[in-house]
């Protein structure tokens, strides 16, 4: 068992471990301190004089506390800057706690940043020789290690080529092959398998399954909430170095991308109230509205007696929402204003991905369906009991027509963003709702 303190020496504990705890962590805290020493004019520029850097404080960690349980995955989130591979290192030895303490009841093994623990003069083989040492394994140890090394790596012949002309994929691949077959018993993985390739990345998460049979405690970093939703047992959250939540994956993910949403709908509300004050003062539209300016820039056409003049993203409570979320309820206003009196119309959308694939197309309906639209301003609303469409962006087309007439289309004007409420976990564009139902064979009888 090793514990780091913050004397930043590293002791070998003698006392008995917590059976069932393969890392804890006790208020631990982590200071760095940031120089600037920019040349602030010309003067200081060109003469070379010195001058005192000036710094300041930035604590990464502030007082977090938690317990990894042995033989689980573990996910780490929060966003940028908010300390999870600050913690990472920590936990690796890398860098000491400014105050508190973290004790390993295991054998680290680590892949953080790219390259970290390679000498890039050395060749792959020699690599492995080295990293194996630090780890605490013998050479026949290690020995015994290589030809699974190299074979999961799918470096044959760049193996004993020094690392230095290694692009970065061989990097992590070489540094997760490492990492993985010497007999880790703590594997902690900074987010860095995202570098590697489609075929890789699933020989990874094979190999990680496997280490998570054989009770292998893992330690992961990432923006993927739902490779942690589906992959980890327990996660915790930090934000701005301090530890929000730790609990069950699902529902720490699910509280993070609530606090996400709840920022990003502020945010919006505070950026429309600041252009719906400017739009006042000038009297200029507002943004929602297809401007003239749009109209130069975005495909739109039609004969005009009714147009498009707005569209709004309402929740299930009927507040316009910045987004609407994946399987809850959801509408889209469209908002119009008609010269003269319509007695036939129909309204239509178009989801388009923003990897240009069209998702959806629904349409007020035809026929008997069409809607009888009176002069004047008004909106029509298309309501959802559950949004199928996956978290990302895409651009909204709103047509207004009658049979093969187009009063008005405006070709992927209007950005919709989708997003999360809980783990998502399903690939794809949409949803597809369905129920699932075990069918068991009858056993056969033998006569």
């Amino acid at each position: 068992m090793t514990t780091y303190r913050s004397d930043e020496v590293a002791e070998q504990v003698t006392t008995a471990a917590e059976p069932d705890v393969a890392i804890s962590v006790r208020d631990v805290t982590k200071k760095f301190r940031l120089h600037n020493d920019r040349k602030t004019n010309l003067k200081e520029l060109f003469s070379g004089r010195e001058r005192h850097p000036r710094s300041e404080e930035f604590w990464a960690l502030k007082g977090v506390t938690l317990d990894i349980p042995r033989g689980k995955t573990y996910g780490l989130i929060g966003h940028n800057g908010s300390g999870k591979s600050t913690l990472l290192k920590l936990v690796a030895g890398i860098h000491r706690p400014s105050s508190g303490s973290i004790t390993a009841n295991g054998r680290v093994s680590a892949m953080l940043e790219l390259g970290a623990g390679f000498h890039p003069e050395m060749s792959g083989r020699d690599n492995i020789y080295l990293n194996g040492s630090i780890l605490g394994m013998t050479r026949k140890q290690i020995d015994a290690a290589m030809d699974r090394i190299i074979e999961f790596s799918g470096l044959e012949e760049f193996i004993d080529t020094p690392v230095k002309v290694y692009s970065s994929g061989m990097y992590v691949r070489l540094g997760f092959a490492i990492a993985v077959n010497l007999e880790p018993e703590i594997l902690i993985i900074d987010e860095v398998i995202a570098v590697g390739d489609e075929a890789f990345q699933r020989r990874c998460f094979d190999h990680l399954y496997e280490l998570r049979r054989k009770g292998v405690t893992i330690v992961l970093v990432t923006h993927s909430l739902g490779l942690v939703a589906d992959l980890c047992d327990e996660a915790a959250w930090l934000d701005g170095g301090n530890l929000r939540r730790v609990g069950p994956a699902r529902e720490v993910v699910d509280d993070y991308l609530a606090a996400v949403n709840e920022r990003e709908a502020a945010a919006a509300a505070k950026a429309e109230a600041a252009a719906r004050a400017e739009a006042a003062a000038t009297g200029a539209p507002t943004v929602a509205e297809p401007t003239a300016e749009m109209e130069g820039s975005t495909p739109r056409r039609g004969s005009g007696e009714i147009r498009v003049t707005g569209v709004e993203y309402l929740d299930s409570e009927g507040v316009e929402r910045p987004f609407l979320s994946t399987g809850h309820p959801g509408t889209v206003r469209v908002s119009y204003e008609a010269a003269v009196d319509l007695p036939e119309v129909t309204f239509g959308l178009a989801f388009v991905h923003e990897s240009g694939v069209q998702a959806a197309g629904p349409n007020s309906g035809y026929g008997p369906d069409t809607l009888a639209i009176p002069a004047g301003r008004g909106a029509v609303d298309f309501a959802v009991d559950a949004v199928a469409l996956q978290p990302g962006e895409f651009l909204l087309s709103v047509a207004i027509v009658d049979r093969g007439h187009t009063y008005d289309h405006l070709d992927r004007a209007f950005v919709l963003k989708v997003r999360a409420e809980e783990a998502v976990t399903e690939p794809g564009l949409v949803r597809m709702p369905g129920r699932w139902t075990l069918n068991v064979a009858a056993p056969t009888v033998e006569h």
